[in-house]
């Protein structure tokens, strides 16, 4: 085996102990690095030359990459990528550009410099605002990775009082950080919301609010041709039932919540004048003569 493809299935870096685990001896490290293939980065560790930076930030201050740094490592989602990297480290030591976080107390990652999800979504929710944290713990959640009963017993007490009330917005069922994120913004709004509701004739939508609006909430797969006409027959099923319907992408859950809350209770709003009802029930209806 050529020991970059070897690194590059470790994200670019690995100790001595687990090189040599593998059949690459003393003689093969020296040789690799007297000709360039690989550098080493300090005593015990070795990394190529398209090492992922992190974990080289990781392995040089001997820490572990923990908290919106190791979420890449899970398959967790995040709201965005941090600007400094957050580690856990053993030193204790501050480093500049480094998020320090306190020592980890779950098994680690099996081979990278990368906290247990454990230990990273704890310090999620201690460190980032909190919907970034939320979209973390329901990823993990969701793949079932752990519980949010095994991070509440992790968070005793009423100084963890306002970390823990994040975990009461996690869904049992979320299959995007759209859904979780939407759920949030809306029932905060005061609106009654059905995840993944079954609509007859409609099939699964993904929000029903009030009983009578479908919220459905888009990503890039939706984009496509046959998606789209897709869509558009369901949201004609809707109407024959009696229901409006309306859609939202990334940017709307995301970045403009408010807006999106704001739009949703205004078509509930002019529901409810029976802006929508037949013409001789709305508000003001002469008949014709």
């Amino acid at each position: 085996m050529d020991i970059n493809d070897f690194l590059r299935s470790r994200h670019g870096a690995a100790r001595t102990e687990t090189l040599r685990k593998v059949g690459f001896t003393k003689r093969a490290l020296a040789k690799a690095v007297n000709d360039g293939a690989v550098a080493r980065l300090h005593r015990g560790v070795y990394t190529s030359a398209d090492a992922d930076p992190d974990v080289v930030a990781a392995f040089r201050a001997d820490g572990l990459l923990t908290c919106v740094s190791a979420a890449r490592f899970y398959g967790l989602w995040t709201l965005g990528g941090a600007e400094e990297v957050h580690l856990s480290c053993s030193t204790g030591l501050a480093r500049r550009r480094v998020v320090h976080h306190g020592a980890c107390t779950h098994p680690v990652h099996p081979y990278l410099p990368v906290a247990g999800v454990g230990d990273v979504l704890l310090h999620a929710m201690r460190c980032l605002p909190e919907l970034e944290a939320l979209v973390m713990v329901q990823s993990a959640v969701s793949q079932a990775l752990l519980t949010t009963g095994f991070l509440r017993r992790k968070l005793p007490g009423n100084r963890n009082g306002k970390v823990r009330a994040i975990l009461d917005a996690v869904l049992p069922r979320s299959d995007s950080l759209l859904e979780v994120l939407a759920h949030t913004h809306f029932t905060r709004a005061g609106l009654k919301v059905q995840m993944h509701a079954d609509v007859p004739d409609v099939g699964e939508v993904d929000c029903l609010v009030n009983e009578c609006l479908i919220v459905e909430l888009d990503g890039g797969t939706h984009l496509e041709g046959k998606q789209v006409k897709k869509d558009q027959y369901r949201n004609n099923a809707a109407m024959r039932r009696g229901l409006l319907s309306l859609r939202y992408y990334y940017a709307d859950v995301v970045h403009h919540p408010e807006r999106m809350v704001a739009e949703v209770k205004a078509v509930l709003r002019n529901r409810e004048v029976g802006r929508y009802a037949p013409a001789r029930y709305a508000p003001g209806w002469v008949p014709p003569s």
